[in-house]
């Protein structure tokens, strides 16, 4: 199958992951009414298509956080990505640094800081959850740093994991699941060989110095529901600053108030983000919060956003919305597990040329044109 969009790569995906794993990527919380309506709302922003306007030479490149970049995207944390592909995260971050563009690294990946970070030619970005034990959480930022990441994102909203159905369903968590996921890798031989045997190990490489070394899919769930902390406040995010001098992004943000709270307590920059529709069931979609958002905020702050993007033309949208710049998610995660690095790469390269053909069809060359003139609001 030639790929040309993120649902090829979605079917790709299918096809080849065992279902507790598609599930986990693919799923999100409660009757998954927000996930849909992220992809929905962000369909529903009909663009202007201007002619006659000079549109030879599209440039997609921007600056973020002081880094020179090709386009306006960076590959988002998603985690256990090293279970969609051998060692996935390490042919992720090559496939970013080809195109130029950060990629993120979840705290709970299958593979560590430092062998991700030696497999790329760029800066990485780290991604950190509240965790309970803070002194863990205070030694993961200084690996970070040691490592060379170049900026941190916080993730602050999962102060409890998200009610998800399918996991349920699908063997990821619940009674009798390891043997369910045996029986579904049995089902994907070709998975089975090349990530569940010549992958390994299998262990979430961030936190097995609280895990141990032996770590599986069990203690990734059971740490989940133990160590995020819905006691978390926002001065927290103070000794997170006093510890943490680079550039610090806060991700999961959806209201004016909370993202002035960011401004306030020494954040750089946000993430809009309802987590993929992986957290509150029936939150406002990132779409329709991102304007409120950026226009509290934007003179201050970077504005990043994600969740629902799908294509090139919806990265224009999200930039046209108030966005500075996006972080993709599942559709990195869905090509990384139907072809690997080089999905990934092919990814980005159609995201790009959507970019570029919706760009020169509104009338425009730069993303410094693009704002909410390019949206047809009739």
């Amino acid at each position: 199958m030639i790929a040309t969009s993120t649902s090829d790569f979605r079917l790709a995906a299918q096809r080849r992951l065992p279902r507790f794993l598609f599930d986990y990527v693919d799923g999100g919380a409660g009757a998954e009414t927000t996930l849909r309506r992220n992809e929905a709302d962000l369909e529903a922003l009909a663009i202007r298509q201007r002619v006659l306007r000079e549109v030879e030479d599209v440039d997609l490149s921007c600056t973020l956080f002081s880094q020179r970049l090709s386009l306006p995207i960076a590959l988002g944390p998603v985690g256990l990505t090293g279970m969609y592909a051998r060692r996935g995260e390490v042919q992720a971050v090559r496939a970013a640094a080809a195109r130029n563009i950060p990629f993120c690294l979840s705290t709970v990946s299958v593979c560590a800081l430092d062998e991700v970070v030696a497999a790329s030619s760029r800066p990485i970005w780290f991604q950190l959850y509240v965790i309970r034990d803070r002194g863990f959480m205070r030694d993961l930022l200084c690996r970070a740093k040691a490592q060379g990441a170049s900026a941190l994102v916080f993730t602050v909203d999962m102060p409890v994991p998200g009610m998800r159905r399918r996991d349920a369903h699908s063997g990821l968590s619940g009674a009798g699941s390891g043997m369910r996921r045996l029986v579904q890798a049995a089902g994907r031989p070709g998975w089975a060989w090349d990530v569940g045997v010549r992958g390994r190990p299998h262990i979430l490489g961030n936190v097995a110095p609280v895990l141990g070394k032996t770590s599986g899919l069990e203690d990734f769930m059971g740490w989940l529901a133990a160590n995020f902390d819905p006691a978390v406040q926002w001065r927290d995010l103070e000794w997170i600053r006093e510890t943490w001098d680079g550039p610090l992004i806060v991700k999961g943000i959806l209201d004016p108030e909370d993202a002035r709270d960011a401004a306030r307590f020494g954040a750089d920059g946000i993430v809009v983000s309802n987590h993929g529709g992986r957290q509150l069931d029936g939150a406002v979609s990132t779409a329709r919060a991102l304007p409120s958002v950026a226009g509290a905020v934007g003179d201050r702050l970077t504005v990043l956003a994600d969740s629902g993007i799908r294509s090139g033309a919806d990265v224009v949208r999200m930039l046209a919305l108030g966005a500075q710049g996006v972080l993709l998610g599942r559709a990195w995660a869905y090509a990384l597990a139907a072809a690997g690095e080089a999905g990934v790469v092919r990814l980005l390269d159609l995201f790009a040329a959507e970019m570029r053909v919706t760009l020169a069809l509104a009338g425009a060359r730069t993303l410094a044109e693009v704002d909410t003139s390019l949206l047809d609001m009739r």
